[in-house]
């Protein structure tokens, strides 16, 4: 009896041998050659039968907000996706509502398939992050109390005035901006969102915001309020990273989703679709935001490298 149980034992290994791919993995040959219907893939495939994509964004209007009467998601980096996963397959976007600070960290959790805020693509970020080609560029901008009384009117101003106190987003590229231009860390200010940071320069215990221009003037035009203005004649810094490029972000191990999300973007750029979100969304024109397909690439700026006119 003991005898016979080995030999069925044998036999029954050999059955489970005789039922694997020959490659050792024990998967199926179309899973494991990362080929065709690669990981990748098979998440976008996933993605598309599923018929939804769970996409994190932080309230920054006007590029990626929940509207507070509706629910709805809304902004140009909200349209743009919405656009990209469509030409994909997937119909359905799925907002999960975040701190600017946990968008990274979150996609990299797997909470999120993708993030979009209109994030700068930049090289510490790309260590972590994979993002898409550029959907868009914007510059700098300032909000001031009422009268501008200290007179600013760009970065170097503020380093230029100790006594001036700036109020920054926590986890922006405005921090590594305003370091350039030579503002002591002394004078700045880390709040956790944009209307907060303009109820610090309304409340007076900061002097001046800095953020993207198109998120200062939303934010302003929605405070409406005659206690702060907007710096109308704002001087652009000549520094690396303005103009800004802000893309989507994926896991760094979601190279395939990525990929097919670039080649989406590539589409709805050139038959004019990402123009037209552009010139419909608040605070933004394709003129003036647009970027050309190859303009100015991903890699180019995880690498820190410029353009030649900049």
């Amino acid at each position: 009896m003991k005898k016979f149980t080995i030999l069925l034992t044998f036999a029954m290994v050999l059955v489970l041998a005789a039922c694997g791919n020959g490659n050792g993995d024990g998967n199926g040959g179309e899973e494991a050659d990362g080929e065709g219907n690669g990981e990748g893939e098979g998440r976008v495939a996933e993605l598309q039968e599923e018929g939804t994509v769970n996409v994190g964004f932080a309230n920054e209007p006007p590029y990626a907000y929940q509207d507070s009467d509706s629910g709805e998601l809304e902004g140009a980096n909200i349209e743009i996706a919405k656009a990209v996963f469509q030409e994909m397959g997937i119909e359905e976007v799925n907002g999960h509502l975040t701190d600017w600070g946990e968008l990274i960290p979150g996609v990299q959790a797997g909470q999120y398939d993708v993030i979009t805020a209109g994030m700068a693509i930049l090289p510490d970020r790309c260590e972590n992050a994979a993002f898409s080609e550029p959907e868009m560029q914007y510059g700098e901008g300032l909000v001031v109390a009422a009268g501008n009384p200290y007179d600013i009117h760009s970065y170097a101003d503020i380093a230029d005035n100790e006594e001036v106190t700036l109020a920054l987003m926590e986890g922006t590229t405005q921090f590594d901006f305003v370091d350039q231009e030579g503002v002591s860390d002394d004078q700045i200010m880390s709040v956790a969102d944009i209307p907060g940071q303009l109820s610090a320069v309304q409340s007076g215990n900061a002097d001046v915001a800095a953020a993207t221009e198109a998120t200062l003037r939303a934010a302003y035009e929605s405070l409406d309020s005659d206690d702060v203005e907007l710096v109308e004649d704002f001087e652009q810094p000549d520094i690396s990273g303005v103009p800004s490029y802000g893309a989507a972000a994926f896991n760094m191990d979601d190279e395939e989703l990525r990929d097919a999300y670039n080649e989406a973007l590539e589409t709805l750029k050139e038959d004019g679709t990402i123009d037209d979100i552009l010139d419909d969304a608040e605070g933004f024109t394709a003129d003036a935001n647009r970027v050309e397909v190859g303009e100015m690439t991903a890699d180019e700026l995880c690498a820190g490298e410029e353009e030649e006119e900049e």
